[in-house]
């Protein structure tokens, strides 16, 4: 039976590093939003995620919040594991399944700036997270059903 080693919990970090959406405006200024913040090119400015949440914004939009979901769902499936990789305890259809839905939400956010005028988004965050599940994650999966199913 293979578990959570050090490599799977290295690459659900680099996804920290990975734009999760990347919003064209007007076809020239971009905006790169990562699980920790966003960058934008025009200004060059950086905005933690707990800023844009509650300094920057009020009112936001319904599709935003699929961004802090996301990050949430991405840090429970991280906490998941870790403690696997610690313990060698990881049901890895709970980890998968928490990247599938950050993967949806992200979907979510792309749709909802896609809809704008002048804006287009590229939904990077879903590629990446999917990408994860598959290599990380989709035979222990497969696995783990084929034994549940056996023992049945």
């Amino acid at each position: 039976m293979s578990r959570t080693t050090a490599r799977t919990v290295a690459v659900l970090l680099a996804l920290l590093f990975v734009p999760w959406s990347v919003q064209v405006f007007s076809g020239r200024d971009a905006t790169f939003l990562f699980a920790w913040g966003l960058f934008n090119t025009n200004p060059l400015s950086v905005t933690t995620l707990p800023d844009f949440l509650f300094v920057y914004t009020q009112g936001l939009p319904e599709y935003i919040l699929a961004w802090p979901l996301s990050v949430v769902l991405y840090a429970l499936a991280l906490v998941s594991a870790v403690i696997g990789w610690r313990t060698g305890h990881e049901d890895p259809r709970v980890t998968a399944g928490l990247l599938v839905v950050a993967a949806i939400a992200q979907l979510r956010l792309a749709w909802g700036f896609s809809v704008q005028p002048t804006r287009t988004a590229w939904p990077t965050g879903t590629a990446a997270l999917l990408v994860v599940v598959w290599w990380c994650y989709w035979s222990r999966v497969q696995a783990r059903l084929r034994r549940q199913f056996d023992a049945s």
